[in-house]
């Protein structure tokens, strides 16, 4: 009985963990089948990583640097491992499950001890974590293989559950397990996650500052905050190499502030605001989160048996069916809508009626800034305001992920209004009000979408307005629409009206307690698990060995492979900067697919990478052979210089060689000194790199000479070279200008001749350049970044001070037991 006793405290724990795992491995079966994920990021994530995994499996220490994607960038947003975070051997721990099952565990898990933390029933607590952990949205970011940001949100929810406790029960537990968790969430290396889930907790703590001044208990207040400053230090400390690392490379990359100089509106000391706002979601789109469909749910195209298809068919225009998909809302494109439940939805407005104290007022505004804030550019007041005054969130891309604040505040809510009804937190009478007025608002508001479903809209979209489809196909699209929304329309309705029964049955005392949680559990989790498998199911699941086939070399890629020097390729044949092939697997490239890439190197691609490109397909159009084009290479400039040695102009046949390059480095003759970089990008468009150097004044105490005559005989080249060690032997007999065919990143490379360290500048907008001396010489770069190295040692020295004071709570919680 004793042995009953002791355990009978655990057992609502353990079945959560059993139910969890269940859940998670059923809906992932088909890795129990030795299957893989077929995710686009995950596969993009293994082609740019891949020059890195194999220095790393060759030398046993980190490259930092990649030179497979852009000409070169840092790897630190690619794949990096900080070895002074020890926490990471914890988070692989967690994750014991692997991916995606291991995330939809954690996310469950996490959001259950949120609530623990919150003080509900564990039984309870089970029903929420469903209601979280099987959120539409997530599944969408794990089918597109955003693993990174589906851990953040795993983390994020019991990250704010230990700031939570810290302000309501006890300052140091909550603290402890706040930078527990928060060394966790910032590990999960997702910085957009972690800043709209402080976000969230600015409302929180603004919250809890007007509560706490109205109940007079300010001290108290202040007395925590100081407390919780500790364990963000430390969680800082514990992933500061990676913070540090980051910070840094962002004044360089596409969130830094540019060097050119315009008059530009559009332009921020981030992103530009129509790439911070390119997804938005629609005003009334916000209707997501109750009906998946509501506006045509996911860029998919219809089903064989809809009424486009069969039109298309009698058409005969049946090819063009891929063409027409089912969202027509105002998104370029989306993998799915923001669902969190019909049913959590409907509990959440109960929550806002019955529930008192400042836990609904901070939920509430949290919710609805993020949603208006998803708006973006359908919005922007607001969006201009946060863009241009609050610190960090230009940024930032895709502003419809801010949603994410929404999926964790209503379910949070929705349990809470739970928790006050089956502990009796408010009279009969007023849960039995609440309950009516909540499913009269949202069941009231499905049917009037059902009488009249023209409030969603026209069912066409802006884009498809615009092409003037004929008739007969603009009214089976808006047919095809219409039977979508209204189809889910009535399911939500039906959800809503059986949760609400049950409710009502246990408030009527016609259904025991249990009985009540196990059925809500259960309309949760039908509800959601249904919606969920659109968009990730079984068909999203491939053998390992299929997936492979994908990196086989192609007869052009054989034919580079072959070439043991060091040069760069341009794969005409795919969208070269937003390159999801894998060519960045078997080659250095010119371009790929990166959110953070370096900003010159955009600004170079957009003012003269793209301007050769169009002129080499202004001669490909019309050329019958490959001889053909080489004259144009003559003037493709760019190229030349950043040493793309070949073109990929047919996968199934030989590249071809660009006669042009000019390899690895060389000297030119003359420094063309400008004024500013909107000079220097304007300069490079009318020299001719290998003789001619566009440099910025600022570097112009290194050059000694207005020119730097170069004789036959006097020659520069690569000997030797790794992703992060560049070795260049040369010959001259007097000082020279030498250009090397690398990025430009002074934050980590460092230069020396015959040992000795020596100054080098940028030239050409985005090339490294350095005056040598006379004489037979050896040059060395190597990539050293002093972020990277201090930073690992003030994670490493954090993650121990974390460690010990864990550990010496659990000792005093023993001896006082």
């Amino acid at each position: 009985m004793e042995i009953r006793n002791k355990i009978k405290p655990f057992l609502p724990h353990l079945v959560a963990v059993i139910i969890f795992t269940i859940i998670s491995f059923v809906y992932f079966y088909p890795v129990l089948e030795g299957k893989v994920l077929k995710a686009n990021d995950s596969t993009v994530s293994k082609i740019y990583s891949k020059e890195i995994h194999d220095f790393r499996a060759k030398y046993n220490k980190e490259p930092l640097w990649t030179n497979s994607i852009f000409c070169g960038m840092p790897a630190y947003l690619i794949s990096t491992l900080y070895p002074g975070n020890l926490f990471k051997h914890l988070d692989t721990v967690l994750r014991s499950y692997r991916m995606p099952v291991a995330v939809l565990f954690l996310s469950m898990a996490g959001f259950y001890v949120l609530l623990l933390l919150f003080r509900v029933n564990p039984w309870l607590a089970i029903v929420g974590a469903l209601g979280y952990g099987l959120s539409s949205f997530l599944f969408q970011i794990i089918a597109a293989g955003h693993n990174t940001q589906a851990i953040a949100l795993a983390y994020m929810a019991p990250m704010i559950g230990g700031i939570y406790y810290a302000y309501r029960y006890d300052a140091i537990k909550g603290a402890l397990f706040t930078a527990f968790f928060l060394s966790l969430e910032l590990l999960s290396n997702h910085p957009q996650m972690t800043y709209y889930a402080m976000i969230c907790l600015l409302v929180f703590v603004i919250t809890e500052l007007i509560f706490s001044i109205k109940q007079k208990a300010f001290l108290k207040f202040i007395r925590t905050s100081a407390i919780l400053i500790i364990p963000f230090i430390i969680a800082i400390g514990i992933n500061f190499a990676f913070l540090y690392t980051t910070w840094e490379y962002g004044k360089y990359s596409l969130r830094g502030k540019s060097d050119l100089t315009t008059v530009d509106k559009n332009v921020t000391s981030g992103l530009d605001k129509d790439y911070i706002t390119y997804w938005s979601y629609g005003v009334d789109e916000t209707l997501n989160l109750l009906i998946p469909n509501y506006k045509g749910g996911s860029s998919k195209p219809f089903d064989r048996d809809s009424e486009t298809l069969k039109v298309l068919r009698q058409n005969n225009a049946a090819s063009a069916g891929n063409q027409f998909q089912k969202y027509w809302g105002t998104q370029p494109g989306t993998d799915g809508p923001h669902y969190v439940g019909a049913i959590v939805v409907f509990l959440f407005i109960l929550g806002l009626i019955i529930i008192k104290g400042p836990e609904k007022w901070w939920l509430l505004i949290a919710t609805v800034l993020s949603v208006m804030l998803a708006w973006g550019k359908n919005f922007m007041p607001l969006t201009n305001f946060f863009i241009e005054y609050f610190p960090g969130y230009n940024k930032f891309r895709a502003v419809t992920m801010i949603l994410v604040i929404a999926q964790f505040c209503i379910p949070l809510l929705g349990i809470l209004a739970l928790r006050d009804i089956f502990n009796g937190n408010a009279t009969k009478k007023e849960l039995l009000k609440g309950v009516r007025i909540a499913a009269g608002i949202t069941c009231g508001l499905i049917v009037l979408i059902l009488i009249i479903p023209g409030i969603a809209g026209s069912f066409i979209s802006q884009y498809e307005a615009e092409l003037k489809f004929p008739d007969w196909l603009t009214n089976a699209l808006i047919a095809d629409r219409k039977g979508l929304l209204k189809t889910d329309s009535f399911r939500s309705l039906i959800f809503i009206l059986l949760a609400a029964g049950t409710i009502f049955g246990f408030l009527y005392e016609k259904l025991r307690k249990e009985y009540a949680i196990v059925a809500v559990a259960a309309l949760i989790f039908l509800d959601l698990w249904t919606v969920d498998k659109r968009y990730l199911n079984a068909n999203n699941f491939e053998k390992p060995s299929v997936i492979q086939k994908s990196f086989t070399p192609a007869k052009a890629d054989d034919y580079i492979l072959n070439d043991p020097s060091y040069h760069r390729v341009w794969n005409r044949t795919v969208s070269t900067f937003n390159d999801n092939s894998p060519t960045s697997y078997f080659h250095k490239s010119i371009g790929g697919y990166h959110g953070a890439k370096l900003k010159r190197y955009q600004e170079l691609i957009d003012s003269s990478i793209i301007r050769d490109f169009q002129l080499f397909e202004s001669v490909a159009k019309n050329a019958r052979t490959i001889e053909e084009l080489l004259p144009v290479l003559k003037n493709t400039s760019t190229l030349n210089m950043l040493n793309t040695k070949y073109i990929i102009y047919n996968p199934d046949a030989p590249p071809i060689v660009n006669p042009n390059s000019l390899g690895n480095a060389w000297f030119v003759e003359k420094p063309v000194l400008v004024e500013n970089a909107n000079k220097e990008i304007m300069t490079l468009k009318t020299i001719n790199p290998s003789t001619e150097a566009v440099i910025d004044k600022i570097f112009e105490d290194q050059i000694t000479q207005p020119s730097y005559p170069v004789a036959d005989g006097e020659t520069i080249e690569l000997v030797s070279f790794k992703s992060n060690e560049l070795v260049y032997k040369y010959s001259a007999r007097s000082e020279k200008l030498a250009v090397f065919s690398e990025i430009y990143y002074p934050a980590g490379w460092k230069c020396s001749i015959d040992g000795k360290e020596s100054k080098y500048f940028r030239a050409d907008y985005v090339l490294r350049a350095m005056i040598v001396p006379g004489g037979n010489h050896e040059i060395k770069f190597v990539f050293e970044p002093a972020s990277y190295i201090i930073g690992n040692k003030i994670s490493l020295a954090s993650s121990i001070i974390l460690i010990l004071l864990l550990a010496g709570f659990l000792v005093l919680k023993l001896k006082k037991r």
